[in-house]
């Protein structure tokens, strides 16, 4: 597990924190029931495309540097990376039919929602990424350790305005704007990230 130092300044104080957290909590409980009817058409849609399981595990990692399993509803064949770990790409061959409209409008991160209410995740924050390229970016950038402060989000600026990070290039990039957050965060920035990210979803607008 990385380590990182406990003098970061975060932007929030403990009572915002707190308010965060309890915030996530009901979001993520009435998410679940608001989407429960997307869930089931998006479920029967994959049966229906008859290729592989419906739902998409894999480790990330996320507070204090710890392991988690991040939910999503599958979008790539399931020999996607028969050759190892590799960077999703915006136009990406591996993808299913199904796959491509769910990325598209990112309804592929809805199992996400289960993430927040277990506390893996919050609504916003950094994007939790694989140990093998976290190896990768603190090669270059060790202060990526930093992000583990705080709990990795479903949402952020970067995911919003810094696209697919297929290059180390936008990884770096993400990793300034995932720093920038923690250090000026508060909860009107995390209000006004999700009312972008809604807004976003709903007009069909790619990001």
């Amino acid at each position: 597990m990385a380590t990182y130092s406990t003098d970061i300044k975060d932007g929030m104080n403990s009572l915002e924190r707190g308010v965060k957290r309890t915030f996530d909590i009901v979001g993520a409980l009435l998410g679940l029931i608001i989407t429960s009817p997307v869930f089931l058409i998006i479920t029967i849609m994959q049966k229906r495309e008859g290729e592989g399981p419906v739902l998409f595990r894999q480790e990330r990692i996320g507070k204090c540097g710890k392991p988690f399993i991040i939910y999503k509803f599958r979008t790539m064949r399931t020999e996607a990376e028969a050759n190892g770990p590799q960077l999703a790409q915006e136009e990406d061959d591996r993808l299913t039919e199904l796959g491509k409209r769910l990325r598209a409008h990112h309804l592929d991160e809805l199992p996400q929602i289960w993430n927040v209410l277990k506390g893996d995740m919050s609504f916003v924050g950094y994007r939790p990424e694989r140990a093998y390229f976290i190896k990768k970016i603190m090669e270059v950038r060790p202060d990526y350790a930093e992000l583990y402060a705080c709990r990795p989000g479903v949402t952020s600026d970067a995911t919003l305005h810094n696209g697919y990070t297929d290059t180390m290039e936008k990884m770096v990039k993400r990793l300034d704007m995932d720093l920038n957050y923690l250090k000026t965060r508060s909860l009107w920035v995390d209000i006004k990230i999700i009312a972008e990210t809604f807004c976003s979803i709903i007009g069909g607008k790619l990001f």
